[in-house]
């Protein structure tokens, strides 16, 4: 038996797919996955620095496990966006490091892992950030989170450059994984108890125009809906741009596919998504939206804002705040502009103080909160469908997402029941009350069936 290894991931659920990978990999190669940080020899830290929060997370970690090596741990390797942003300075200001992988190079992770075990220190595996990653490797991940719920990477980079956003020259361009591999993966998540594929990259309603010459996702989802043991599939970070009329009727046309869509726009006033180097519009947003609740009436949207972006005025921010009563999205997320080094917006003029930034986050979630609460107590009297995702032992309810929920992002359904629910079975729940952001309900015996 080899070493004990042990995987921290950080940052967002394309990150983690790599990990997965990397454990997949590492696992083949006879190495002992071990949980505990403590019991390891190798500890690997898949890192994330897109905003400040994020990057603040990712040197904390470092630094913790770094305690570890007074005792077992013989290593430390970085993979990720940190060790590729900061490569140069990685090991002057993080002496904890031993080696770093590149955000395109976390295939070489076994290799990597046992020249540091034979006492190799201080080197970096860095690659083109265009280089294309074996689409095969992808096959052999190992799911780190609920075996019943799994993400799909279907692209790899982005093409958009957006003023604020650091991604492009960490991730590279927008690469799109060959449609056989994607089928051949998700066959593999099935085969091995996975129920619900959840569809990310930077950007999902981009995928195949790099491979195929056009847009190709709703290609994709036809294939995937054909799968036996998906019951459902969801899609993230779908820039409006790019949603094809094809690909909104596929969604309504399959059951598989929840209704449900993430579209990140990060604003909806014009002057202010030009200087974020947005290619959408308020009207092509109010199209885009009109376009799937007309196809899909009870399709959720979820979105992300950004606000405190340079030069962004009260105006702007009362604009906002009105598109978005209009609109009335389902989901919403707000996070208050981050100045990143090595972005054009970092140099614009009139960067806003943290403290109006954080006001201005504070009302729009108030608007927010408003609307999540009519559209969850709208859902009173119904009975919908519920993913099970675990139990509230000493309360004795049991706790899910419905087709409304993605994992870890959106709000949670609470069930009594009289009958013992497993992680990943379905249930008809019959929804008795109402939060701001969640529901509560109990297992629904009758025959009738309505979303």
């Amino acid at each position: 038996m080899k070493a004990n290894i042990s995987f921290i991931s950080l940052g967002c659920d394309k990150n983690l797919v790599d990990s997965e990978v990397m454990l997949g990999l590492t696992k083949k190669a006879g190495f002992n996955i071990v949980p505990d940080e403590a019991d390891a020899d190798i500890i690997v830290i898949n890192t994330c620095c897109f905003i400040k929060d994020a990057l603040e997370e990712s040197i904390e970690t470092i630094i913790d496990a770094g305690k570890y090596k007074e005792d077992r741990c013989k290593g430390i390797i970085i993979a990720g966006c940190l060790g590729q942003r900061y490569e140069k300075e990685i090991f002057e200001e993080m002496p904890e490091v031993d080696a770093v992988i590149g955000t395109t190079a976390y295939e070489d992770i076994v290799e990597v892992a046992e020249r540091v075990l034979n006492g190799e220190k201080k080197f970096k595996d860095i690659k083109s950030i265009d280089f294309a990653c074996d689409d095969d490797k992808s096959e052999m991940r190992v799911l780190s989170s609920a075996g019943y719920s799994a993400n799909l990477k279907i692209a790899e980079g982005c093409n958009n450059h957006c003023t604020y956003c650091v991604i492009p020259k960490l991730r590279g361009k927008y690469r799109s994984r060959k449609m056989e591999s994607l089928v051949r993966e998700a066959e593999m998540l099935a085969k091995n108890g996975v129920k619900e594929l959840v569809l990310v990259a930077q950007d999902v309603a981009l995928y195949g125009i790099d491979l195929y010459g056009e847009n190709r996702l709703h290609i994709l989802l036809e294939k995937l809906c054909e799968i036996e043991g998906i019951e459902w599939i969801r899609l993230l970070y779908c820039y409006p741009e790019h949603l094809t009329d094809e690909t909104i009727a596929v969604m309504a046309k399959e059951e598989k596919i929840c209704k449900y869509i993430d579209m990140p726009l990060q604003h909806t006033v014009d002057t202010v998504l030009k200087k974020m180097g947005r290619r959408s519009t308020k009207a092509m947003i109010r199209e885009i939206v009109n376009k799937l609740r007309t196809a899909m009436p009870d399709i959720a949207i979820r979105t992300t804002i950004i606000t405190g972006f340079p030069q962004e005025t009260e105006e702007d921010v009362n604009e906002l705040i009105d598109f978005i009563s209009e609109i009335k999205f389902d989901r919403l997320g707000v996070f208050s502009y981050s100045q990143e080094e090595g972005t054009p917006a970092t140099k614009m003029e009139g960067q806003i103080d943290d403290d109006v930034k954080e006001e201005r986050r504070n009302r729009i979630l108030e608007c927010q909160k408003f609307i999540s609460a009519q559209k969850c107590e709208s859902m009173v009297g119904k009975v919908i469908k519920v993913i099970i995702d675990g139990k509230i032992p000493e309360e004795n309810i049991y706790c899910g997402r419905c087709y409304k929920d993605a994992p870890d992002i959106d709000g949670m359904v609470f069930i009594k029941s009289d009958y013992e629910l497993l992680s990943g079975d379905f249930a008809d729940v019959l929804i008795t009350e109402a939060s701001d952001y969640d529901l509560i309900g109990e297992t629904y015996y009758g025959d009738e069936f309505a979303e």
